[in-house]
């Protein structure tokens, strides 16, 4: 009878691993290389950056000059050190000097060949960066990094070939003042074109101040759990109705199209509707319409069921977790 009971438990056991792998895996060979998009939302993403909308200063010299700007001797030059990628919420990734301050490009500028168009009173309101000590660090290729000669003589760092520049009203590392200034300034992507939302994967980790380390999608909107959902032996979603119009879910996203977030378990799954929604470690995951911005967590602890995802799946913040 021992034998018997053990061999039938071990039958049972491999069924139910059996199960996890073909139910919740069950779409993962036909995942669409698709980024993320919320199932049901009607509202189009905003246009982040746009230099209307932003916070920085326009002027009418087209570089952001306040009018009391200066235009004797420039600042003492800083070195740009090693460039890092910096994760702004509403430009995704950002290349950054040393000190973590924002580097800009110039619409007047040229890439290909690389040329300045910005000097007198213009390089003291935008410095360049000067291309001397640069070196490249984490996510930027260094192949990227190249120099254009000014007309004083003096080397200035390029990105994919266009001239880098800070901006004298960024004052601590991560602002972002420049942002869309006389609607020809723009902050660097570490590949030289643009910072924008469009730059990041269709799922990806960003670091909150206060719940840590979560999954946004690619528009750099916080994405929720819901506690009432199921993710074995099969993902089940349990949010339909009105529920689906507050928590919008999110569409499938390739695996490849992900940074920072746990592989084993993250595949779509077919909805009983017959739309596909996307999981996290097998638990489908949402955005909340009360979100406004990237970065906003105001779906966090709704109704002690919607929490937000860390990389691993789990729910960021909830009791027992």
């Amino acid at each position: 009878m021992k034998t018997s009971w053990r061999t039938a438990s071990l039958v049972a056991t491999a069924a139910s691993v059996l199960a996890l792998t073909t139910a919740c895996g069950q779409d993962n060979a036909t995942t669409p290389a698709s980024a993320a998009q919320n199932v049901g939302a009607t509202a189009a993403a905003g246009d982040y950056g746009n230099p209307g909308s932003g916070t920085a200063p326009g002027a009418g010299n087209g570089y952001g000059a306040d009018g009391n700007q200066s235009s004797g001797s420039p600042a003492p030059v800083t070195p740009a050190g090693k460039l890092a990628v910096a994760t702004n919420p509403q430009l995704g990734s950002v290349l950054t000097d040393g000190a973590g301050l924002t580097l800009y490009r110039f619409d007047k500028d040229t890439a290909s060949p690389p040329k300045s168009n910005c000097a007198g009173d213009c390089a003291t309101t935008w410095p360049p960066v000067p291309a001397d000590d640069a070196t490249a660090g984490a996510g930027i290729d260094k192949a990227l990094l190249g120099e254009v000669t000014r007309a004083d003589g003096s080397k200035q760092l390029t990105i994919g070939g266009w001239p880098a520049y800070r901006y004298v009203k960024d004052v601590n590392a991560g602002d972002v003042n420049g942002q869309g200034v006389g609607g020809k300034w723009f902050a660097l992507a570490p590949t030289g074109k643009k910072a924008k939302l469009s730059d990041l994967p269709g799922l990806s980790v960003h670091k909150d101040a206060k719940l840590g380390d979560i999954v946004v999608d690619k528009n750099g909107m916080t994405v929720y759990r819901f506690m009432k959902d199921q993710a074995w032996p099969k993902s089940v979603s349990n949010c339909t109705g009105a529920c689906l119009e507050k928590w919008p879910a999110v569409g499938p996203v390739n695996a490849d199209d992900t940074e920072g977030v746990k592989k084993k378990g993250l595949m779509p799954f077919t909805r009983p509707d017959g739309v596909k929604q996307m999981t996290v470690n097998c638990w489908p995951i949402y955005t909340f319409s009360g979100d406004k911005a990237p970065g906003d967590t105001n779906g966090q602890g709704v109704g002690g069921t919607w929490y937000a995802v860390s990389p691993d799946g789990k729910p960021v913040g909830a009791p027992g977790n």
